[in-house]
């Protein structure tokens, strides 16, 4: 396709716009200051700065309130602090963090030129300064009317705009915010321009503003400077200023000089025809420059570069595609670029012949590290494909492994990689140790680790004759409480330098299997030793308890276990109504579990064979056996080699409590280089739980020999 007119404008603007760095647009966020005097001779004065609560702000300069996404911003450990977002105004440095509630800068006063005296001597006589916080905006998002969105933790509905990832620049002291009403202010001077106006005016002309390139936005700039000098507000396509049913957003007279409105026309944007024919041919040329990224599919960045700036049609670039993708004589080696977070995880989940590979990934994955790795993938390999996706140039480990660490940790790519791959063997190991507990235990979720304090109800549910009057009546009920806290449970391990030059995949496969089986085994541990410690908790005065010779597990027996849990009662004295379900067993009983479980015969007599009869087995397929070997393990206060329980279904009357702090029922790994002077990879696994017992009622123990 020959270069028409808008590919040399488009060219023309690239061409200025190169003479000078693109502008990111900013924002400023004011709130109220504490500046605390100077504690001490030599000491400095401190301030304190509660910045952004992420609530939602109505921006003046903006047809639209906007919300900062905290999870998406950047800050840096020193922030410099400027008075009225002049960096020749240096008033100090501050520590900026950012958590859940908010934005927060604390730092010291480090000058004492004009700007910093006018803020701590102004401070001192009793004004009350504000702060403004300017913000670079990397990604943003526009919420259209009526829809809604979660943003930190609230609900929010359109129209807005959603600063998704931000860049925390600086703080400055001002005397007053741009708006008094509110804790959130535009900055002018940081601002461009009238970028927040821009964007929504953009989405509603049908581009994206996240993929146009820097010449349309300058471009489709010019176009909107002049509505809004011809309006006083830009149009949004048919729905007017924004969307269909928001009334549009007057800018205020501070914001744009009033000048004389005048229809747009050629000679108004220079020479260039008018904008409905603008707008349609950058449509057109916003189509032609995808179907080239899609043809070139991130493989051929020569061809879809030179494609895009010399108007080449669509049929060529194909064509061109086609020769790159001819095979070629064996040359010098290329990096593939192209290899993702999820091909490696794949290539070391194989390697370590992790069981639900093929049920973690994708089929494309799959293939994708099957054909790249075909012989396995090493872990100085993995350093290295992580280095140069982030630019390192060298093609050996071995002799330069500090420059290829620091090259592969320098995003958190790696570490993210390291992490869900040893999350992946962590779970396989878990999930291999016995987990009989969660066949008996109620499971439960907690927020921290406080002491939780929980009630059981074990009576006055039993409903009242309702009068004529329709009245419903209340009835007390009998409490019983009992407490449980998480607590966490964790361990240090590491991948050395000596495993890293020697190229131990283990490290990374074989390590976190055994930390995920350490943490079952420590649930396990917690678990079994809280249950067999029962003694006051399953006891003849409870009616659930009994013992004598012929409490052995046994069709006789068990019809006594059956008729004591049948028989308890509530506060009330009335029958529970609950039925029981699990045949709990040491491994000692599990073949005798199994027969009354599965065997639809049993037989009575004496003990030789030709003195059995077979009579049926009434126990048969009602109550499941489940075995845990910490029943008769001498190592656990409580043992017993005899001793069964016959317990009630736990979502029903559970006899004992786990809860997992925010739900979470196994271990977490995560990863990090290490320090400087240890040269390696550190890893930690922890696991937050708490275990108790509740209701007595909910079961029945046998001690299944004579007291």
């Amino acid at each position: 396709m020959p270069r028409n007119w808008l590919t040399n404008w488009l060219s023309a603007a690239e061409a200025s716009a190169a003479a000078k760095p693109e502008i990111l647009e900013s924002a400023a966020f004011t709130a109220g200051v504490e500046l605390t005097a100077a504690a001490g001779e030599g000491r400095r004065p401190a301030f304190s700065i509660e910045a952004y609560s992420g609530a939602v702000i109505q921006v003046e300069q903006s047809f639209y309130p906007c919300i900062v996404e905290l999870s998406g911003v950047r800050v840096d450990p020193n922030t410099a602090v400027l008075l009225n977002h002049d960096p020749e105004q240096l008033v100090g440095q501050g520590q900026a963090s950012v958590s859940a509630s908010g934005i927060k800068i604390v730092g010291t006063v480090t000058g004492d030129d004009a700007a910093a005296q006018k803020v701590v001597t102004h401070s001192k006589n009793g004004f009350k300064w504000q702060a403004s916080i300017g913000a670079s905006a990397i990604r943003r998002e526009f919420l259209e009317a009526g829809k809604g969105a979660v943003v930190n933790g609230r609900e929010v509905t359109g129209p807005m705009m959603i600063w998704r990832e931000s860049i925390l620049g600086e703080v400055s002291f001002v005397p007053r915010g741009a708006d008094s009403q509110t804790s959130a202010a535009i900055a002018a001077a940081q601002m461009g321009g009238q970028p927040m106006v821009f964007e929504a005016w953009l989405t509603a002309k049908g581009f994206d503003p996240a993929t146009i390139t820097a010449a349309q936005r300058t471009s489709m700039q010019t176009i909107f400077d002049a509505e809004v000098k011809a309006g006083g507000a830009p149009t949004g396509g048919a729905a007017g200023a924004g969307h269909a049913g928001t009334p549009p957003v007057t800018v205020p007279a501070t914001a744009v000089p009033a000048v004389p409105a005048a229809p747009i026309t050629a000679a108004a944007t220079t020479g260039l025809p008018a904008q409905p024919d603008i707008i349609a041919q950058m449509r057109a040329e916003s189509f032609r420059s995808s179907e080239i990224r899609r043809l070139c599919a991130g493989k051929h960045n020569d061809i879809e570069a030179q494609a895009i700036r010399d108007g080449w049609g669509v049929d060529q670039v194909e064509l061109h595609v086609l020769r790159a993708n001819r095979p070629n004589a064996p040359g010098i080696i290329v990096i593939d670029n192209t290899i993702t977070d999820d091909v490696l995880q794949a290539a070391a989940c194989m390697v370590g012949s992790l069981a639900d590979t093929e049920k973690s990934f994708q089929p494309q994955v799959l293939e994708a590290a099957h054909r790249r790795f075909r012989h396995g993938l090493g872990l100085q390999e993995l350093f290295m494909e992580a280095a140069w996706r982030n630019g390192y140039q060298g093609r050996r480990f071995k002799g330069d492994e500090e420059a290829v660490l620091r090259a592969a940790f320098s995003t958190a790519s790696l570490s993210g990689i390291l992490s869900n791959i040893a999350n992946k063997f962590l779970l396989d190991g878990y999930s291999h140790v016995e987990e009989t507990w969660r066949a008996i235990a109620s499971i439960g979720s907690v927020s921290d680790f406080k002491t939780m304090t929980s009630y059981r109800m074990t009576g006055g549910f039993q409903f009242l004759e309702v009068g004529p009057s329709g009245e419903l009546k209340h009835d007390t009920v009998d409490e019983l409480s009992y407490t449980n806290q998480a607590k966490t449970y964790g361990r240090m391990f590491a991948i050395t330098r000596t495993q890293t030059i020697n190229d131990d995949m283990g490290a990374l496969t074989s390590t976190p299997r055994k930390i995920g089986r350490g943490g079952a085994l420590k649930l396990n541990d917690v678990f079994w030793t809280a249950f067999l410690a029962n003694s006051d908790f399953f006891k003849t005065g409870n009616a659930n308890y009994f013992e004598g010779a012929a409490t052995n597990l046994q069709s006789s027996s068990l019809k006594t276990a059956v008729e004591t849990f049948r028989k308890q009662t509530d506060a009330d004295g009335k029958p529970l109504g609950t039925t029981p379900k699990t045949l709990l067993l040491p491994p000692e009983l599990e073949v005798i579990g199994d027969e009354l479980y599965v065997s639809t015969n049993n037989n009575t007599g004496g003990s030789a064979t030709t003195e059995k009869v077979p009579n049926r087995n009434t126990f048969a397929g009602k109550y499941k056996p489940e075995v845990s070997a910490y029943l008769s393990n001498s190592s656990y206060s409580g043992y017993s080699t005899t001793g069964w329980y016959l317990l009630a279904d736990p979502l029903d009357i559970s006899v004992i409590e786990v809860v997992f702090l925010n739900g979470r029922q196994q271990p977490t790994v995560e990863s990090a280089e290490a320090d400087f002077n240890t040269l390696g990879v550190q890893m930690r696994g922890y696991f937050d739980f708490g275990v108790t017992k509740q209701d007595f009622r909910g079961g029945v123990k046998s001690k299944g020999a004579a007291a």
